[in-house]
C-alpha cells in the first residue's frame, strides 16, 4: 500500500526558511509526477510545486515562485520542498501528493496523498 509521510514543518519567523520532506513507501516515483499542495484554515486545497517523474520540469504557484524549490530523489523516494522567504500568508498544511506520468496543478488529479504537515509563519 503506497503511503506518502510529509515531514519538516514547524514554526518560523517571517522571512525564515524550512525543508519539507515528503517520503514515499510501498510503491515507486519513479513513473509518477510529485506535487506539493496546501490549505490554510476555512480555506480550499490551494496548489504550490509540481515536478516531473524525472525532475528536469517544475512548475509552482505565482504566490511562491522565486521563494521556493521543489525536488526529488527518485533514489530515495523522497520529493523536497524548500521554502525560503516565508510570509504569514504561507502559513498552512503542506500535502505532498503522487500522480502517474505527468504532473498536475489541480488536486483532484492526484490519487495519493499525505497527512500534511503543519508550516506556521508568525511576522
Amino acid at each position: 500500500q503506497v503511503q506518502l509521510v510529509e515531514s519538516g514543518g514547524g514554526l518560523v519567523q517571517a522571512g525564515g526558511s524550512l525543508r519539507l520532506s515528503c517520503a514515499v513507501s510501498g510503491g515507486t516515483i519513479s513513473m509518477h509526477a510529485m506535487g506539493w499542495f496546501r490549505q490554510a484554515p476555512g480555506k480550499g486545497r490551494e496548489f504550490v510545486a509540481a515536478i516531473s517523474r524525472s525532475g528536469g520540469a517544475t512548475t509552482y504557484a505565482d504566490s511562491v515562485k522565486g521563494r521556493f524549490t521543489i525536488s526529488r530523489d527518485n533514489d530515495k523516494m523522497t520529493v523536497y520542498l524548500q521554502m525560503n522567504s516565508l510570509k504569514p500568508e504561507d502559513t498552512a498544511v503542506y500535502y505532498c501528493a503522487r500522480r502517474y506520468l505527468t504532473f498536475a496543478t489541480s488536486a483532484g488529479q492526484y490519487a495519493y496523498w499525505g497527512q500534511g504537515t503543519q508550516v506556521t509563519v508568525s511576522s
